[in-house]
């Protein structure tokens, strides 16, 4: 690299199957440029999202051919699936990678923790995305809820498209035609787009999520919030995710959902827990009560799935009823899932840079809580539990 003590920022062409979205874009290069950062971009690192080399440069990148070049020049990497989220693809980056770099990416690290070890022992210090804290503060650079955005829209249009029925009421010469009914499970950012999008798009909409807290949420989308009387206790993380329950508590639940999924033409599953495999809310039983007709669309089908039906990736009829597993939701829109993702990055950089370098302070909660690696050691508690290590010295 030509210069270590100015900031160069690399971005990789991704590597993951049909992985479509690119970790900056043109116009947030030029904010970097604007922080007297340097971005340089391997050649074709935008095709997929619709952003020319060309669009780039003319932000003032620098574009490179060659994947090494941009290991080489950048001390910071910046990618959407790094090495615990794409651990196939992903294992030439490895050799790659120097001591001191940096890198910033979706990670997987508490599924992938064995590759963070990796990460670690080349020097390299990882900051996962997906552990970015949902405190306040750190809003602006939460990816996870930005891509979980995206996904609840994407999922409304896919079950609309897979629907034998039109979503909205409509009063036609050849008579009234119903609306649709839609059952969201799960009122996260991905419920609560996907309630937003199937309302706008004149369907009914109820929701249902262990938390009692989110009723008013979806009710201000327009929603009917499902009351189920369980005593759900404490159902929500300190992070604001859903906790997972006990098995008793999944199966009771189940048996008081069943009469509302019976009657809805569209149910959309977006329930997970990060770092589980996520929870059967959906069983065979259920399945079997719907009309033939209706469609299931399983958001959560990368972690297992939230229907006891579901195949990650896959589209199957059973009785009638069309469930749909898809898999990487956000890259299916992949210019706005990149402008996306690209701004939380750079929120992420610039709370990171202090003085033209890049600091790590372990005071700060969101570094602190961000950062898997440091200086050649996994410092996260839990991934350190995870592989063994105990508490840090």
């Amino acid at each position: 690299m030509e210069n270590e003590n100015k900031i160069v920022v690399g971005v990789p062409k991704e590597t993951f199957p049909n992985e479509q979205r690119v970790a900056v874009v043109p116009d947030i290069v030029q904010m970097y440029e604007k922080s007297g950062i340097q971005v340089v971009v391997e050649s074709g690192a935008g095709d997929d999202a619709g952003i020319t080399d060309g669009q780039f440069r003319d932000k003032g990148a620098t574009i490179v051919s060659e994947r090494k070049d941009v290991f080489e020049k950048a001390n910071v990497i910046l990618q959407v699936r790094g090495l615990g989220a794409n651990t196939k693809e992903g294992k030439s980056d490895l050799e790659l990678f120097r001591r001191g770099q940096t890198l910033i990416s979706f990670f997987e690290p508490l599924t992938s923790y064995q590759e963070v070890r990796e990460i670690a022992d080349k020097g390299v210090n990882l900051l996962a995305i997906e552990l970015v804290p949902r405190i306040t503060r750190a809003q602006s650079m939460d990816a996870l809820s930005s891509m979980a955005t995206i996904a609840g829209y994407k999922a409304v249009l896919l079950s609309a498209s897979a629907l034998p029925k039109m979503f909205p009421m409509m009063m036609t010469a050849a008579g009234t035609i119903a609306a649709a009914r839609v059952f969201v499970l799960g009122a996260g950012v991905a419920g609560l787009q996907a309630i937003a999008s199937a309302k706008r798009m004149g369907a009914i909409v109820k929701a249902y999520d262990i938390r009692p807290a989110v009723k008013e949420q979806v009710e201000s989308l327009g929603g009917k919030f499902v009351e189920i009387e369980l005593d759900a206790g404490e159902s929500e993380t300190s992070g604001g995710y859903a906790k997972e329950m006990d098995e008793e508590f999944y199966r009771k639940q189940r048996e008081m959902m069943m009469k509302v999924v019976a009657e809805s033409d569209v149910v959309i599953t977006t329930a997970a827990v990060p770092g589980r495999k996520a929870p059967i809310l959906v069983t065979k039983e259920m399945v079997d009560g719907m009309q033939p007709g209706s469609v299931i669309v399983d958001i959560a089908a990368e972690r297992g799935g939230n229907c006891e039906l579901t195949k990650e990736g896959e589209r199957i009829v059973t009785n009638g009823v069309t469930i749909l597993g898809p898999v990487n939701l956000p890259a299916s829109v992949p210019f706005h899932a990149s402008q996306m993702y690209a701004k939380n990055l750079l929120t992420l950089m610039k709370h990171l840079v202090k003085d033209g370098s890049l600091v790590f302070d372990m005071e700060d909660e969101i570094t602190r809580g961000t950062l898997a690696t440091k200086d050649g050691e996994v410092v996260y508690p839990q991934i350190r539990e995870l592989l063994g290590l105990g508490g840090k010295s």
